[in-house]
């Protein structure tokens, strides 16, 4: 079950960064962050306590919720920016790569992964990178680049401290913590520069959706780290740039070359072979 909520929170994710990228092309990405934020407290607040998870009283969760809710928006931030200047196809992939950091801390805690499973990681992160690698050479500048590594860096320790504050105990209250850090900080932001960032009433419905969609990433995959391997579920729930680029190449007439098409296939045979070590 570890595996399956990994697997669908990174399509739900690939989909969200699809959506946020997308929007960042027409308002300042700190703004479509901070609306969709909003939207993930209330959504992931009352799924608390639709749950029976709500409490204030477990110090651990809301430290390793918190830590992660940090690193998360830097994360965010530095995603959605390179998102808006830089082709999709790459900066997707190359802030994926994050997953190197709960996996090898995962490795290195203990966790011992079949030979099968070992093979599936290796092919699964593989794919990842060569879905990025014909835009490498490309005339894409550094700033969307540099912005894509900062995220993968954020993410990645984002990602472990999400799984610890899982294991803790309670997933849900984890992100509960992340999303009320997050919207604080944006809130005071928005507070200092009092501007809402140019977003409108039309801006609602994809706000909502942006926010809905990584909310509930974040759910489903800080429940799989609660009961499965961090190397396993670490490395299945990055696999959202392949969804991101597959749905900029579908609405968005993004080109892809042989080896991303080759990458994509890849991924898909780490994952099977995750899933049947």
């Amino acid at each position: 079950m570890a595996s399956l909520y990994a697997l669908l929170s990174s399509i739900v994710w690939g989909t969200s960064d699809f959506l946020g990228g997308s929007m960042s092309r027409r308002r300042p990405p700190i703004a479509v962050i901070g609306g969709s934020q909003v939207i993930g407290a209330i959504l992931t607040a009352a799924f608390a306590l639709g749950t029976g998870k709500w409490s204030l009283e477990e110090r651990e969760v809301f430290a390793w919720g918190a830590a992660s809710g940090i690193l998360g928006l830097i994360g965010l931030i530095a995603f959605y920016g390179a998102l808006s200047t830089g082709m999709m196809g790459i900066v997707s992939p190359i802030a994926s790569v994050g997953v190197v950091i709960p996996l090898c801390i995962g490795l290195f805690s203990g966790e011992d992964p079949s030979n099968l499973q070992y093979v599936g990681i290796g092919i699964a992160i593989l794919g990842i990178v060569l879905a990025s690698g014909p835009e490498l050479s490309s005339k894409t500048t550094a700033r969307p680049v540099m912005l894509a590594i900062v995220a993968a860096l954020a993410f990645g320790f984002a990602v472990y401290f999400m799984a610890r504050g899982g294991r803790a105990g309670n997933p849900a209250m984890t992100v509960v913590t992340m999303r009320v850090v997050q919207v604080s900080i944006l809130l005071t932001i928005a507070s200092f520069l009092r501007s809402k960032g140019g977003l409108t009433k039309s801006d609602i419905p994809m706000l909502t959706a942006i926010g809905v969609t990584d909310a509930s990433a974040n759910i489903l995959f800080t429940f799989a780290s609660a009961t499965g391997y961090l190397s396993i579920v670490s490395v299945l729930g990055s696999l959202y740039p392949v969804v991101t680029v597959i749905l900029a190449w579908a609405l968005l007439k993004e080109r892809l070359q042989t080896v991303q098409y080759v990458g994509i296939v890849a991924t898909f045979v780490g994952v099977i072979s995750i899933t049947a070590g």
